[in-house]
């Protein structure tokens, strides 16, 4: 089972590539008192950079660099991440759920007309922001980019 995360308030980039890669990761910028231990107590890992920050027994990544590759390669060497590309790109990048198949019917009002002709499948909805994702240009640049940090399958 893949681990779960928590980012605190300073780590929202390194949230948005964790999701990308498919880990379930909270991530607000500013979280209501008690939120985070709550969440904590759900079984996940809390990321943070606040070194000042008193978390005795609990489970907590110090995450030492502020670029986000570093920062992905401490949690791979750690053994928090590893790399399965199975799982890249079935989280929404902005509220963490899971995104399921959509069908060019469902997306035709709110995709543009030329997706459906570069991408006929690969539709993917979110069904809580209702945002609708496909495999464009950035996706291949996400990926290069994943490679270029050390993620490729052996």
């Amino acid at each position: 089972m893949a681990e779960e995360f928590v980012a605190d308030a300073m780590l929202g980039k390194l949230a948005k590539w964790l999701r990308m890669m498919g880990y379930d990761t909270v991530y607000q910028s500013r979280y209501p008192p008690g939120l985070i231990s709550s969440l904590l107590r759900e079984g996940r890992i809390l990321l943070t950079r606040n070194t000042r920050q008193d978390r005795r027994g609990e489970r907590v990544v110090f995450i030492l660099s502020d670029h986000v590759g570093e920062q992905l390669g401490q949690l791979r060497t750690e053994g928090h991440i590893g790399v399965n590309r199975a799982m890249w790109f079935t989280r929404c990048i902005i509220c963490n759920r899971l995104l399921r198949e959509a069908s060019s019917e469902e997306a035709r009002e709110s995709v543009p007309d030329y997706i459906f002709v570069r991408h006929p499948s690969g539709l993917r909805f979110c069904p809580c922001c209702r945002r609708f994702f496909w495999p464009g240009s950035h996706k291949q640049k996400i990926i290069a980019r994943l490679e270029a940090w050390g993620f490729r399958e052996k």
